[in-house]
């Protein structure tokens, strides 16, 4: 379902990402509106799920976490029961920070947070590689970030 955002829409949402913690009488005055309106906006945002929630962005190095691992997986079958059980298990990996069901070759990507390599064994090796019905396991290690955004730009721009 897609939900048409008029100019005002997408000022509140382009101020909350770049800062979540604003206060209502700022973003009013930002986007150009009483805070009674803003805030109604805002309900709106929220009610319709455009708006999901709101969420610290965590400096996972600083915790130690300092390897970002993206990989592959390959399950030997694509059925919705194989897919359903494999989706069900790696919800439980905590290490695990995102997962895509994928087309084309691979069947999954799958983010991986870990500390160093000895850590991102454990995780290869008690983990991912028990998955049910994974067959292959592709790693790639993240060399620096670039670019990471919660949405694109281009989304607030209309």
């Amino acid at each position: 379902m897609t939900i048409d955002l008029d100019a005002i829409d997408r000022k509140i949402i382009r101020e909350l990402v770049r800062d979540a913690r604003i206060s209502q009488v700022v973003l009013s005055e930002r986007v150009g509106l009483s805070p009674t309106a803003c805030a109604r906006r805002l309900q709106q945002l929220e009610e319709s799920g455009v708006i999901r929630g709101y969420a610290a962005e965590v400096n996972a190095a600083a915790l130690g976490y300092r390897m970002l691992v993206i990989v592959n997986i390959t399950l030997d079958r694509q059925s919705e029961n194989a897919l359903a059980s494999f989706e069900k298990a790696i919800a439980k990996c905590p290490d695990v920070i995102s997962c895509y069901l994928m087309s084309g070759s691979d069947d999954y990507l799958v983010q991986v947070q870990a500390r160093d390599m000895e850590d991102y064994e454990r995780i290869h090796n008690k983990h991912l590689s028990r998955l049910p019905g994974v067959v292959r396991l592709h790693s790639s290690f993240a060399m620096r970030s670039v670019i990471a955004r919660g949405v694109s730009p281009a989304v607030l721009t209309g």
